[in-house]
This record gives C-alpha cells, sequence and structure tokens, in this order.
C-alpha cells in the first residue's frame, strides 16, 4: 500500500509547489504530504491526508485546476482507505 502512496506524493508537491495556490492551502498540502510519508499506520496517514484535502477543496480562492487535482487525490486516498 506505500508504494501507492508514493505514487501520489508527486501530485501533492505539484499544489505545494504551485505559486497561483493560496499559501494556506500549499502550507496544508506540505503537511499532508510529510504525514504520508511517516512512520504512522498507514490508516492514520490517509486519514489525516483525506481530512486535509477536504478542507482546502472548500477554499473559496483555490483555483480549478488546483481544485480538480484535490478532487483527484481525494479519490484516490478514499479508494486506498477503503481497501485497506
Amino acid at each position: 500500500m506505500d508504494e501507492q502512496l508514493e505514487r501520489l506524493i508527486p501530485l501533492f508537491e505539484m499544489l505545494v509547489n504551485d505559486n497561483s495556490v493560496p499559501r494556506n492551502v500549499r502550507a496544508k498540502m506540505a503537511t499532508a504530504k510529510d504525514r504520508l510519508q511517516g512512520n504512522d499506520e498507514f490508516s492514520t496517514k490517509v486519514s489525516y491526508a483525506v481530512y486535509a484535502l477536504d478542507e482546502v477543496s472548500n477554499d473559496i480562492n483555490l483555483p480549478m485546476h488546483a481544485r480538480t487535482l484535490v478532487w483527484n487525490l481525494l479519490s484516490e486516498l478514499e479508494a486506498l482507505k477503503n481497501k485497506a
């Protein structure tokens, strides 16, 4: 399962490095990425990332391309969470 998480990390990095994304969203995504790469239990890592993505998906200042990426990440993480 961790290798499936690793393939999502570049998508988090895209959001973190995108200057059109608000700073608070980039900070939340950086924290979620770090937690996914951490040593916590799989379900804990995924749950935190889902919570963070859900929170930022409602940010009114989030550009549409970033919102679409957030929704895609949410879908992938939810699928992984349901498999575990």
